[in-house]
Parts: C-alpha cells; structure tokens; sequence
C-alpha cells in the first residue's frame, strides 16, 4: 500500500500509445489545471447549460487522470476519490473535437486499472448521466437506482465490483 504523502504521479499508455496521466491536485502544472478545468467548464456548464460551481473540495484530495492529444493538450480527464470504503469517479469529459474515437471507453478502463492498483477489491460507485449507462454497463457497471435529477441532468447510481 503507497504511503499517502508519497507521489503517485504515473504516465499510463493505452494500446493506441496515447499519453495517459494520473496526478495528485499538488503535482499539477498550472497549464495541466487550466486545461482541465477549460474542458470541465466547456463540457459541462456551456454543452450541458448547467450553471453551477464546477470546482469543489473533492479536486483537493482526488487523483486527476488525463489524457493529453499529439499537441499536448488535455481532451479528456475523471477525478478519482475516496469516500469512506468507497471508491467513485465523476467529471468525466472528453472534448468535442475528440469523441467518437474510443477516448471515453478508454478513459473508463484506465480507471478500472488504477482502482485496481491503488484500492484493490473496493467496490467503486458512480453517478452516471444517463446518455452515457450503456458505455459503463458494457464495461461491467450495474445500475442500483431509479434515475435522479442532478444539476439539472437525468443520472443513475451505478457501481462496480470486481
């Protein structure tokens, strides 16, 4: 088991050979911030008109994963945290110049790989937007709620157990 206070910083690589990145929220670069953050904003809040504060306190303690194009900008990102025995991961984003290119599926079983490493055996809770329930279904998700209302989105509670 990693010390908490040890970096965790990795460079994951897809079969695709595209640059992964896992970071605490003090490893990031100032550049790697504004990215994430400019992709979080544009996706949720201007796609999805959702007014809300995307930025909380779970940022401070997750461990941001990203995926960064040949230019090295960031086009996808998750934050992974703990609550209690429970591992969830949410602000999944990919931009959208880069969908319908595997990014999003890839994403997810680069999550199930680090949970895997980090938290083995835990179970892992998310909740979905319900355009994306097949995506995470195919992936071995199961859904455990009636859908909900959560910032204004349709959402389902969903979870994983290895």
């Amino acid at each position: 088991m990693k010390n908490r206070r040890e970096k965790v910083s990795l460079r994951l690589f897809n079969k695709e050979e595209l640059m992964w990145c896992q970071k605490e929220f003090k490893e990031l670069e100032l550049k790697e911030f504004y990215e994430i953050v400019q992709l979080r904003l544009e996706t949720f809040v201007v796609e999805q008109t959702r007014i809300y504060n995307d930025l909380d306190a779970i940022d401070l303690r997750a461990i941001h994963l990203f995926h960064q194009d040949e230019e090295g900008r960031v086009d996808a990102y998750a934050r992974i945290f703990e609550t209690g025995a429970t591992i969830h991961f949410g602000r999944v984003a990919v931009a959208k110049d880069s969908r319908g290119q595997g990014l999003g599926k890839d994403m997810v079983e680069q999550i199930l790989d680090l949970c895997e490493q980090r938290f083995p055996g835990r179970t892992i809770e998310i909740e979905a937007q319900e355009q994306v329930v097949g995506l995470y279904e195919k992936l071995g998700f199961q859904t455990v709620s009636e859908p909900f209302i959560l910032a204004s989105t349709p959402h389902v509670k969903m979870i994983y157990q290895k």
